[in-house]
């Protein structure tokens, strides 16, 4: 029996719709969140504009409220970077992902700290963090009272890497600002980690592919940052279908998944910075044109905040506001159609009202 080849816009599609874009979906937040698998989250809003993409009558504070009462976390899984989950799968799979954390250890920071015995280091922040949870930069600190001839941020970092640290309230939380305080995970949600097993990396893969399947082994480790992973899925066949892309490489689902035709109709969205449907795929095809890639993607990682036309990306977004007035800027890639202009604006008036909904609004198009 023949695989069947998929498209690249019926992958699109089917994309679209695990990440709830192609209809607002009724799903609280939290479930939202587990559907997703996390939200990156390095700046406090984008898990904000991301969840009202994607979820009918979203207010900040539905996100706020769930962070200030440890049902979900901000901790560095996926990628060693930092996002936003739920607390039960920051529980279940952070133990799974330390192989990612461990890279810390061979980078400058490692390098930088040779003759530091690691247990020891993490011994020593396990006490400073049971007495307070602390900064980076006052753990560092207490840390080099120790180990005085290693660098503070070296130490700090290091410990991250040993540690599941989350970072606690206000840090994240809409409408306030806070410096990222970092507690062990046991302390801030009272349980401690799953073991991290073959069980829980299996379980992860199958979270994954609900999330952004049909994808290639090599998708899943750009999205979770692990390696080695083929054993892994041969192991998972059994309970997987397999396809082909366009390229002729194998894509692995999950049976029962439905997959969407490419005729499926999509509408404008806007999707916020860091958002990973641009960052969870080794081949971003499906979302995005190889060639627009530079101009989303920043030489100092910054990932841009991009809108959705016909399902791919076309365009940047940006809001500046001032005391009375918040502007959004629109630059588009290439040339918009009037029908989808019009929905654009449509769509980014309703942003503004979310995003800021004390100053008057405004839209500029800028040109590429």
């Amino acid at each position: 029996m023949s695989t069947i080849q998929l498209s690249r816009k019926s992958l699109n599609r089917t994309l679209l719709h695990r990440q709830l874009l192609l209809e607002r979906s009724a799903l609280s937040p939290l479930e939202a969140v587990e559907q997703l698998v996390g939200l990156q989250a390095q700046s406090p809003k984008p898990p904000y504009y991301a969840l009202w993409s994607r979820l009918h009558n979203f207010e900040p504070s539905m996100l706020a409220e769930l962070l200030l009462g440890r049902d979900v976390v901000r901790i560095a899984l996926m990628r060693s970077t930092i996002h936003l989950v739920s607390a039960r799968d920051c529980l279940s799979f952070r133990s799974v992902l330390q192989p990612v954390q461990n890279r810390l250890l061979m980078g400058t920071h490692g390098k930088a700290l040779v003759g530091v015995d690691m247990e020891q280091l993490a011994d020593t922040a396990l006490k400073l963090l049971a007495e307070s949870p602390r900064t980076f930069e006052e753990l560092g600190k207490l840390l080099q009272e120790h180990w005085p001839s290693s660098a503070a941020g070296s130490l700090a970092t290091a410990v991250r890497g040993r540690l599941p640290l989350v970072q606690l309230p206000p840090r994240g939380v809409w409408g306030r600002s806070g410096a990222a305080i970092h507690a062990t995970v046991e302390e801030w949600l009272g349980m401690p980690l799953a073991e991290g097993n073959e069980h829980a990396l299996l379980e992860l893969i199958r979270r994954y592919l609900r999330a952004f399947g049909p994808a290639s082994v090599k998708d899943i480790g750009v999205w979770s940052g692990l390696s080695k992973l083929g054993p892994v899925l041969e192991k998972l066949r059994p309970e997987l279908r397999t396809y082909r892309d366009d390229a002729g490489q194998e894509l692995f689902d999950l049976v029962g998944l439905p997959l969407l035709s490419e005729d499926t109709a999509a509408p404008v969205r806007f999707l916020s910075e860091f958002d990973n449907m641009l960052l969870s795929y080794q081949d971003r095809s499906r979302i995005m044109d190889p060639a627009h890639k530079q101009l989303v993607f920043t030489v100092n990682g910054i990932i841009k905040s991009t809108f959705l036309v016909d399902g791919f990306v076309a365009g940047l977004w940006r809001i500046e506001s001032s005391k009375h007035a918040a502007i959004l800027y629109l630059r588009p890639f290439g040339p918009i159609r009037d029908k989808d202009r019009g929905m654009l604006e449509e769509e980014g008036g309703l942003l503004l009202a979310f995003a800021e909904p004390k100053r008057e609004p405004s839209i500029v198009w800028e040109a590429d």
